[in-house]
């Protein structure tokens, strides 16, 4: 961990200089702009490369052999992770996590299979049972997705996301924070996101408080199937609110409102917020669906448990380069193969992870209850539970209704009500966050309750 006395101080604003020795803080931006400048180009190079080598990582392929197949594969990622925990004094806990799928009607998997995932643990100092949680797909597949014995190199779907989550280790393995942060290789992905459901459901039974979980699927292609070339823009995709609402709920939210407030909302606004705020070169887009048109990803099982979830992916796809027979037809080479990935690209949505894995693993607790009232009244006025823990304070976050990022915000100090006068409950949507002596914020809180007074 770098501390104050430590830094470079030209490089730390005076403003931010004032507030550390208010507040103490050992961590500041300083910290996430070495974070960004310890992403490698050139690791991810090497472990996309490795993982294409296996030939194929289909859920069915070959799990004896010491260089083909997924299980080949499964156990390299585990040795990194092991390496990486050597690194950092045994910081990360790796092991696997697996579930046995016998196959039904319909499924792709045509023969009984475990499916293994691999988990890297960094263990929260303060919060070890608050995760966030970044996640890579091990497995690949072609053209037709019961194929497990063809050569299937998955270069950019998904070696790109799980070489991504191997690096964000490395680089935040040098660090120590309060919540937990896991790095998963998940499997299964495309017989119907068995690992994430495996994984879901064994936090679900372990009581894991998941702050959220960052899914990365594709995030090396800069060249769209209709030409369009662009290494800067990314898509965040995100559900508006959790399919576990009640009844009661979806009743409030007729009236209340909150239709794209949900948490997995939020989650997607705090690395849009994060990015534009430490890597303004990068164009966020935030895309209001769960996932692409019709299809899916491996953060979806974990908002079926009623997890935040996110999907970070590139934002031009080419489907020339996906699920394909590896063949030149028509002059069109298909395949997706290591000439189809940008290694710049793929630490730039890298980094873009570890700045919030981070942000959120440094920040302290989110509010659990917050109540919003104002109904007929020239203020808005709110009431929560304070976290219990060393903070500075809460920051209250509004926005017109039809905008999609928090667009003003006020610090409030450590206090559990406030008002805002002169600001029409009617006119804007609210959400409050939690500051941490440090300076890291929580992800926003939504209003949960109405209030009258």
């Amino acid at each position: 961990m770098r501390y104050i006395n430590k830094m470079n101080m030209k490089t730390f604003t005076f403003t931010s200089f004032l507030l550390a020795c208010t507040f103490g803080w050992s961590q500041s931006k300083q910290d996430i702009y070495d974070i960004i400048a310890s992403v490698s180009a050139d690791r991810i190079a090497s472990d996309i490369e490795m993982l294409a080598s296996f030939g194929t990582r289909h859920t069915l392929s070959d799990t004896l052999s010491q260089k083909r197949g997924i299980g080949a594969a499964r156990r390299w990622i585990k040795k990194e992770f092991e390496a990486i925990s050597v690194n950092c004094n045994n910081c990360l806990e790796v092991g696997y996590q697996k579930n046995y799928h016998v196959p039904e009607d319909g499924d792709r998997i045509v023969k009984p299979v475990w499916i293994n995932n691999v988990v890297a643990i960094q263990r929260g100092t303060k919060y070890p049972n608050r995760y966030i949680i970044m996640s890579g797909d091990i497995d690949s597949r072609i053209s037709d997705p019961k194929n497990y014995t063809d050569d299937s190199p998955g270069a950019n779907d998904n070696a790109s996301g799980m070489a991504g989550t191997i690096e964000a280790a490395r680089v935040l393995s040098q660090y120590k924070f309060e919540n937990s942060i896991v790095y998963l290789g998940l499997a299964g992905e495309e017989q119907g996101l068995f690992g994430g459901k495996g994984m879901a459901q064994k936090a679900k039974e372990e009581n894991w408080e998941i702050i959220g979980i960052l899914n990365n699927d594709m995030i090396g292609n800069i060249e769209g199937v209709d030409g369009v070339i662009d290494n800067r823009s990314f898509r965040i995709f995100s559900e508006p609110v959790p399919v576990t609402e009640t009844e009661k709920e979806r009743r409030a939210r007729r009236f209340y409102g909150g239709e794209v407030d949900g948490i997995s909302r939020q989650l997607a606004r705090y690395v849009y917020a994060a990015t534009k705020t430490y890597m303004p070169e990068m164009n966020p887009l935030l895309i209001y669906r769960l996932d692409r048109f019709g299809r899916g990803g491996h953060h979806r099982p974990f908002n079926d448990y009623g997890y935040a979830g996110i999907r970070i992916m590139e934002a031009h796809e080419n489907y020339n380069r996906q699920h394909q027979d590896i063949r030149l037809e028509n002059g069109i080479a298909y395949g997706d193969v290591l000439e189809g990935v940008n290694f710049e690209y793929a630490k730039k949505l890298t980094a873009v992870n570890a700045i919030v894995l981070a942000q959120l693993a440094w920040a302290p607790p989110a509010v659990s209850k917050l109540s919003i009232g104002g109904v007929v009244q020239p203020a808005a006025k709110f009431k929560w539970e304070k976290v219990r823990g060393d903070i500075a304070g809460y920051k209250i976050h509004w926005r017109d209704t039809s905008h999609p990022h928090w667009q003003f915000s006020r610090f409030v100090g450590d206090v559990d009500s406030y008002t805002l006068d002169g600001i029409v409950i009617d006119n804007f949507l609210f959400g409050i966050s939690t500051v941490g002596k440090n300076g890291f914020e929580s992800e926003v809180v939504f209003p949960n309750a109405v209030f009258r007074d």
